[in-house]
């Protein structure tokens, strides 16, 4: 597995994309709506921010996150050729999973999140290429 990403929750994600983009000269190289949030992509070099905001009346994991923790890191995501095989091996080292089986996920690839109660309080996310 690689590292892919850090999912960042926020209200605004605009003033966020301004900022990196100047700080850390990255650029935006996907944008798209799903499921409730307006998702943006940075090219960090060897991975990702991804910026998760929710659209208005959203309901859902990160508008509900976003109230009880505010702004911040929301997950780490993590690359694999193969999920389903992922998450057998990740299941038989004792993680709890909280998808089962991979689903939908943004940019059109599948994943599928591991409890953070097994992962030492991190919600890790897994994403197929």
């Amino acid at each position: 597995m690689r590292f892919d990403h850090a999912g960042i929750a926020t209200d605004d994600a605009a003033p966020l994309v301004e900022l990196f983009a100047e700080a850390f000269e990255t650029p935006v190289v996907h944008e798209e709506t799903f499921d409730g949030l307006q998702v943006t992509f940075l090219e960090m070099g060897n991975g990702y921010f991804e910026l998760l905001e929710p659209l208005p009346d959203a309901d859902g994991a990160i508008p509900r996150y976003l109230d009880s923790n505010g702004p911040g890191i929301h997950h780490v995501a993590l690359e694999t050729d193969d999920i389903a095989a992922a998450l057998e091996t990740v299941s038989d080292c004792g993680i709890d999973l909280i998808d089962e089986k991979p689903r939908p996920g943004a940019w059109g690839h599948d994943v599928a999140f591991l409890h953070p109660k097994t992962t030492g309080g991190v919600l890790v996310e897994l994403v197929e290429h």
